[in-house]
């Protein structure tokens, strides 16, 4: 991943050196300020692209190592979301039970990517259509289980998801009349529990 290097008088001239000189527009930069003095700054400048570029390459290397190597990556933005969709010969198995193996495969692209980044950035990665698939069914289980605790006036308690899955259960109910939603626990066994809301 390359990274271009800065110096000016201050931060916003440093950002218009950047920008003329990679053509590109500051959306589309990653902008991390190594030094600020009084005399002057040093930023360091990444393109979005070279990231996406980093990420899609981390993703062949590891799943080549495990023996994938008919496989396509196909990156859109969802939600100005960068989202990497992987298709390959054996989707079943990428995905592992419950998405098991599909979370640890971000969770070691992240990773990799937290080494070279100064900053959080956020992206997906998704085999075929599971995300779409696996976020139509937590929406039902969502609006199941919410009617339950509407009829029972008991709360329940979900399986541990990640904090992208609890989103979709927070966001299904957010404006349920009847019932509400709190995560609890520590990561990685954080879950969600749906609560009966009282009657004022």
């Amino acid at each position: 991943m390359e990274k271009h290097i800065y110096t000016s008088l201050n931060k916003i001239e440093a950002i218009n050196e950047a920008k003329k000189n990679l053509v590109e527009t500051e959306k589309n930069l990653i902008i991390t300020e190594l030094e600020t003095s009084e005399e002057k700054v040093t930023i360091e400048v990444i393109e979005i692209r070279e990231v996406l570029k980093f990420i899609e390459n981390y993703l062949k290397n590891i799943l080549s190592n495990i023996g994938y190597n008919s496989i396509n990556i196909e990156i859109t933005n969802k939600d100005t979301v960068p989202t990497f969709t992987i298709y390959s010969e054996n989707d079943a198995l990428l995905i592992g039970k419950s998405g098991k193996n599909l979370n640890a495969l971000q969770t070691l692209a992240y990773a990799s990517l937290k080494k070279e980044l100064k900053q959080p950035f956020k992206f997906l990665v998704t085999i075929s259509d599971y995300k779409e698939k696996r976020e139509k069914s937590l929406i039902k289980l969502a609006n199941n289980i919410a009617e339950e605790v509407r009829n029972t006036k008991i709360e329940a308690k979900l399986d541990s998801m990640n904090s992208y899955e609890r989103r979709i259960i927070h966001n299904t109910l957010l404006n349920n009349k009847y019932v509400y939603t709190e995560s609890k626990g520590e990561e990685p066994n954080r879950y969600i529990v749906i609560k009966y809301k009282e009657e004022k």
